[in-house]
């Protein structure tokens, strides 16, 4: 097999398929190796709470599969453990740890038809167990012993053992946040509906879950959308919706520097008086899950105008933005912004981005680390937090004066 240069990789994250394979080696790879991390047998019949913890794929649309996700023998609030990004931050739950826990989840998978949600989620409880503050007791009926392996790719949170399900039953009551229980009657679009629910503080999880089950948007028009899909429509949603109201806000006043660093990755965020354009350079060690053959760092550049337009989609960008935007709604400023992804080789598995958002936020919560600092000052202290701040001070184009990054996006 010809060699796949790093530099693909780092773009792809084993989703898009880039590099014209069928399935992604890397990844194919990690599955084989997460197999130890698994129980030997399980039960055709497993009984459980969901977290709640749902994924609908996209292979195949409109005929989708929708996994639906149980910790056999977990009930009550013990199971919340096995989907709750923000827990995971907060308490910094180890890399291995969200490993082990994803691979314990078994997956009932059913057809579904994404442009008839009501029939099966609707009648079913399925989609309010899935939106439900508290997890879910369920039960699985699956056509034969789950498939054992794990599936990561880098947007999505990994899915453990799966079996096509003959039957699946919510045998719990879901209880709905009652803005989301509104929600779910409204006749409005959805990019409104995900703004009134962030706005009356629903967590972006639960309208990413929202939207992917078909719970937002037009009541004659709504859809189940891929996961995949919601989870970068949501961030981007919320986003352009901020930008909106940032539109004529006035900008910071000096330089601000924050940091935050979790699951082995770091991250750098700046802050500088300007009108709102962003940068997101991502830098991936040699030997990190995208670069097992790089002989040296691998470096990508996002780039968005203040009006929201970018030089390419990337979903870990949509992720890192949204609370940065959040962040300065917040203090009623505009600012120009470049976030640096610096990703060790301690990142063995890939298990979505909700990390970056959560990390970014993190960062953002604290005091700034220096404010107003020299250029002198800021590059030792950025060269102390991210290994390689010299190579993404040479391709930022925001560490530059800022006529030279208009040119370059004309």
């Amino acid at each position: 097999m010809p060699r796949i240069p790093p530099e693909l990789c780092t773009r792809c994250k084993g989703y898009r398929l880039l590099c014209g394979l069928p399935s992604c080696p890397i990844l194919d790879r990690l599955r084989s190796q997460a197999r130890s991390l698994e129980r030997a047998r399980w039960s055709r019949e497993v009984q459980g709470s969901t977290p709640p913890s749902i994924l609908v794929g996209e292979r195949g649309y409109p005929g989708v599969r929708l996994y639906y996700m149980v910790p056999p023998g977990v009930a009550g609030p013990e199971a919340q453990r096995y989907e709750d990004p923000l827990g995971w931050r907060s308490s910094r739950t180890p890399l291995g740890s969200i490993v082990r826990l994803r691979s314990e989840l078994v997956a009932g998978v059913l057809r579904v038809d994404a442009r008839r949600p009501h029939e099966l989620l609707y009648q079913r409880e399925i989609g309010p167990a899935a939106l439900s503050e508290r997890p879910v007791d369920s039960l699985l009926e699956l056509a034969r012993l789950p498939v054992p392996r794990v599936s990561f790719d880098g947007y999505t949170k990994p899915v453990g053992p799966t079996a096509p399900a003959r039957r699946v039953e919510v045998e719990g009551n879901p209880r709905l946040e009652k803005p989301v229980e509104r929600a779910i009657w409204e006749d409005e679009k959805a990019e409104v509906m995900a703004w009134e629910l962030f706005n009356r503080g629903v967590n972006v999880y639960t309208i990413q879950r929202a939207l992917s089950i078909g719970f937002l948007g037009r009541l004659r028009a709504r859809r189940l959308v891929p996961t995949r899909w919601a989870i970068t429509a949501v961030d981007e949603m919320l986003s352009r919706r901020l930008r909106r109201l940032l539109k004529t806000a006035p900008e910071i006043g000096e330089v601000e520097v924050y940091f935050s660093e979790y699951l082995h990755n770091r991250f750098l965020i700046i802050l500088k008086p300007g009108p709102g354009w962003m940068e997101w350079i991502e830098i991936w060690h040699p030997h990190t899950v995208w670069t097992p053959g790089a002989g040296g760092p691998v470096a990508s550049v996002v780039r968005e105008d203040p009006l929201g337009r970018k030089n390419m989609e990337d979903g870990g960008f949509s992720a890192a933005k949204l609370p940065v935007l959040e962040h300065l709604y917040s203090r009623g400023r505009r600012a120009d912004v470049i976030i640096v992804r610096e990703v060790l080789p301690q990142y063995y598995a890939p298990v979505g981005n909700w990390h970056i958002r959560e990390t970014v936020k993190h960062a953002l919560a604290q005091k700034p680390l220096a404010k107003n600092p020299q250029p002198g000052e800021l590059d030792a202290l950025a060269s102390k937090l991210i290994g390689e701040w010299g190579l993404a001070k040479r391709i930022s184009q925001l560490m530059k004066p800022r006529k030279t990054l208009e040119s370059y996006m004309d």
